[in-house]
């Protein structure tokens, strides 16, 4: 999302490279192609003229020390600055109530109700809930069973009331029924317009009126730049709502509403939405998302997305069996599965430091790991378990049932044995430590 303005923001640095300290000379045509790379971006110019002007105090203000380069204390200026314009620190939701009540609110087309049945999932499998959807959009015919098949995939009940025109009444019986059968959040999914009016503003009013929730979110569509920062104000002077979401992420927007909408309406940005996938959904990180403006990736996300996928014990499981060299092709199997739900491929590679840059122009698909699953699923329970019986019979045999051919399954082959053989040295404390003695490795 944030490519150009990644770019554009390097290449303004590189102005200051070579330089020795910082003078109001060199800062000057810096932040002029900072400015130029903001407004770029869709961010509104006096916002960007007040983020260069505060970034010009704040450099002119500080010695260059000896091991500092001006460029870099430059970024590190620039960095601390995005991250306030963004609002700092990560604002969680609340939930603290039993039933906790959120009213989901926005235009149609924003991913209002995908983002309901995100947050459901996140509720059910991070945060210990147990939500219950609640299908108020009466009026667009595929928002009930849209609402439905997600719910569904998310593993979460969604209370409908077929027939009944009225959002109001259908809010408060479903957190009529969430008392009674022991729900612990309720999400209530509103309809939407393609522009904002008077009806559908007097209508979501009335609903929070009336459930009185605890938590108010207003989802804005991140494509639509500018004009969701105006939408978001709007929305606000009627609803004085607790947080937004950012949806599309993953688009072509050039990111100024994650930039601005928070200096505008001053509320926080709480999550940030990408993709279609229930689990697709992320608590927003100011400093996390400067990092990734800057290039340089995001690798506390990474990590964090890894320990959600991995268990503990299974870990250990899988080192006895490194350490005992029985690692087999299930095991290889079942760690291309927890990789894929940690995510889009290029998306968690983008997160590792230096590597986004690297791969923007790359494509990368999401199947990546087709051609390997296949030839793998194409084995034997016997040939997976023991992969030493792998004859040039068996590979040809295999290479047929995969759709692949013997010297893809061949190099399958070459590089599950180079993994497990390193896999095995690196279990082997002693053998590494003997390794690094050996004479040359000095």
């Amino acid at each position: 999302m944030f490519e150009n303005l990644t770019d554009r923001l390097e290449r303004s640095f590189k102005l200051l490279k070579g330089q020795g300290r910082i003078t109001e000379i060199n800062v000057a045509e810096t932040l002029k192609e900072v400015r130029r790379a903001l407004l770029d971006a869709d961010v509104h110019y006096k916002i960007a003229k007040t983020f260069t002007d505060r970034v010009k105090e704040r450099a002119l203000g500080q010695d260059v020390i000896a091991a500092v380069q001006p460029g870099q204390l430059m970024i590190k200026i620039v960095h601390d600055e995005l991250a306030e314009l963004m609002g700092n620190e990560a604002v969680d939701i609340n939930i603290k109530a039993n039933p906790a009540i959120i009213l989901i609110a926005g235009l149609q087309g924003s991913g209002k109700t995908t983002f309901a049945a995100k947050l459901a999932h996140l509720l059910k499998t991070k945060r210990s809930k147990k939500p219950l959807l609640v299908a108020g959009d009466i009026y667009r015919p595929a928002a009930i069973n849209q609402l439905k098949v997600l719910g569904e995939q998310a593993g979460v009940p969604v209370f409908t009331e077929e027939g009944v025109k009225d959002p109001v009444k259908i809010a408060k019986n479903a957190i009529r029924h969430a008392k009674k059968e022991g729900y612990s959040a309720v999400i209530i999914d509103t309809a939407g317009r393609l522009a904002v009016d008077e009806e559908m503003m007097k209508e979501i009013t009335s609903i929070k009126q009336a459930v009185n929730p605890h938590e108010t979110l207003f989802v804005v569509d991140a494509m639509t730049g500018q004009d969701a920062v105006n939408t978001a104000k709007t929305f606000n002077d009627r609803l004085d709502y607790e947080g937004v979401v950012l949806t599309k992420l993953d688009g072509d927007a050039r990111g100024g509403a994650a930039l601005t909408i928070r200096s505008v309406v001053n509320k926080p940005i709480k999550f940030v939405s990408t993709g279609e996938k229930v689990d697709a959904l992320d608590v927003f990180f100011p400093e996390r998302m400067a990092d990734r403006i800057l290039g340089m990736g995001d690798i506390v996300s990474l990590v964090e997305k890894a320990q959600e996928q991995f268990d503990e014990e299974e870990a250990r499981k899988l080192q006895k069996k490194i350490a005992k060299n029985q690692f087999n092709f299930d095991d290889f199997l079942g760690q291309i599965q927890q990789i894929k739900k940690m995510g889009n491929v290029k998306d968690l590679a983008a997160m590792i430091p230096g590597v986004g840059k690297a791969i923007k122009n790359m494509d990368i698909d999401d199947d990546a790991f087709k051609g390997i699953e296949a030839i793998i699923r194409s084995m034997t329970p016997e040939e997976r378990a023991n992969p030493m019986v792998l004859n040039g019979s068996r590979r040809k045999r295999i290479a047929q049932g995969s759709g692949t051919s013997v010297p893809e399954v061949n190099r399958l082959m070459k590089q599950f044995n180079e993994t497990r053989k390193m896999m095995k040295l690196m279990s082997n404390k002693k053998k590494l430590s003997g390794m690094m003695n050996m004479p040359g490795l000095h």
